[in-house]
């Protein structure tokens, strides 16, 4: 497996069961940070990708990042320190829950790519399983922990399946997080939309939302995109 080079830095991705991804991608660098935040955390890192860009995109002294499978905890770790903002990164190698229960400081900005396959089918890779489905960190666990994890002007942005979209805003009010902004992903202007990216806040506000459509054609993208990854991808 080789690793993804991007723009200011290189990914590598061999010990990690779920590989670089658009979703990924189109979070880190969709999360509309102000600007003003010294603390940031990506839950469930993986091989790094979020944190790293969100490294790239921000100031924030402490960008912390959590991975539950040793392999690609150690792989993060190595991606980070191999990085620009390695002094900036930092990886800790725990479950999500125990985290939360530990960890005493507070965020700015919480992101998550979280596990979203609910439903019963599993591959026999058991490393994947953990990483695409639900039972490794249910909805539930993951807005808690935000909750206690997150500022009172913080902002929790998250890439979900569409169809997960109403369930999740509708669980996240149970823990005092209201959507601030929706932009629903197509991947052509004639394709059912796939994924929804969503800003909580603890503040209710009128939800903004939009949408960004990936390509006009195949491999031709639409300028959206291309504005939103140009910095990232070496072909943007």
């Amino acid at each position: 497996m080789k690793p993804f080079t991007f723009k200011q830095f290189t990914v590598y991705q061999d010990r990690c069961a779920m590989k670089i991804g658009t979703d990924g991608v189109l979070l880190g660098t969709w999360a509309p940070l102000q600007g003003t935040e010294s603390t940031i955390l990506d839950i469930g890192t993986g091989t790094g990708i979020i944190a790293l860009i969100i490294a790239q995109r921000s100031n924030a002294e402490t960008i912390d990042a959590l991975e539950i499978d040793t392999d690609a905890f150690e792989q993060a770790v190595d991606n980070f320190e191999t990085s620009p903002w390695g002094d900036r990164l930092f990886c800790y190698h725990a479950s999500f829950q125990e985290f939360t229960e530990e960890i005493e400081g507070k965020y700015d900005f919480i992101l998550s790519n979280p596990p979203f396959f609910s439903e019963n089918y599993k591959t026999e890779h058991q490393k994947r399983n953990a990483a695409r489905f639900q039972d490794s960190l249910p909805f539930e666990h993951l807005l808690y922990g935000v909750s206690k994890l997150m500022t009172n002007d913080g902002k929790f942005a998250v890439i979900l399946p569409f169809r997960e979209e109403q369930n999740f805003i509708a669980l996240a009010k149970q823990y005092s997080l209201y959507a601030h902004k929706i932009t629903r992903v197509k991947g052509n202007s004639s394709s059912k939309i796939k994924r929804s990216m969503i800003v909580f806040g603890f503040h209710q506000v009128a939800i903004a939302t939009n949408e960004l459509i990936i390509e006009n054609s195949r491999h031709h993208y639409t300028q959206e995109y291309i504005d939103l990854t140009k910095d990232f991808y070496l072909n943007m």
